[in-house]
């Protein structure tokens, strides 16, 4: 009498992470996670780890999780991973004043953002002699 089981909605050569809440705006986000779309996961771990930006540290934690989530959870294969998808989305805005001449207040938003991160597994292709000679 329970629910029925929900379909997964990635591919089972698939695995993400989600982290959700992050105090950045997701235009300062979406330059970070622009960084790292379509490189190998291993690649996009250490661009992250030199990356002057501050927000990198989350960014690459995010992405370890996914890398250690294809991992155990789905026996994925590390060295074939790739950073399919890295989506940037809005959440809320803090809204706050600013007090200003004249008795006059001015608003400051203070935005949030969602960060998901895909990694897929590689397919292995043949090298083209050896396709010929099969």
């Amino acid at each position: 009498m329970s629910k029925p089981k929900h379909p997964r909605g990635i591919a089972d050569t698939e695995a993400q992470a989600v982290t959700w809440n992050i105090r950045v705006s997701p235009r300062k986000l979406n330059l970070v996670a622009a960084m790292i779309r379509g490189k190998k996961a291993q690649d996009a771990v250490a661009q992250l780890t030199f990356s002057k930006r501050r927000i990198a540290g989350t960014v690459k934690k995010t992405l370890e999780s996914a890398i250690a989530n294809a991992e155990n959870n789905h026996s994925l294969d590390v060295d074939r991973l790739v950073v399919s998808k890295a989506e940037v989305g809005r959440a809320q805005v803090m809204k706050r004043f600013h007090a200003r001449g004249r008795g006059r207040a001015s608003r400051i938003e203070k935005w949030f953002s969602h960060l998901k991160i895909v990694v897929a597994e590689q397919t292995v292709q043949a090298p083209a002699a050896e396709q010929e000679a099969a």
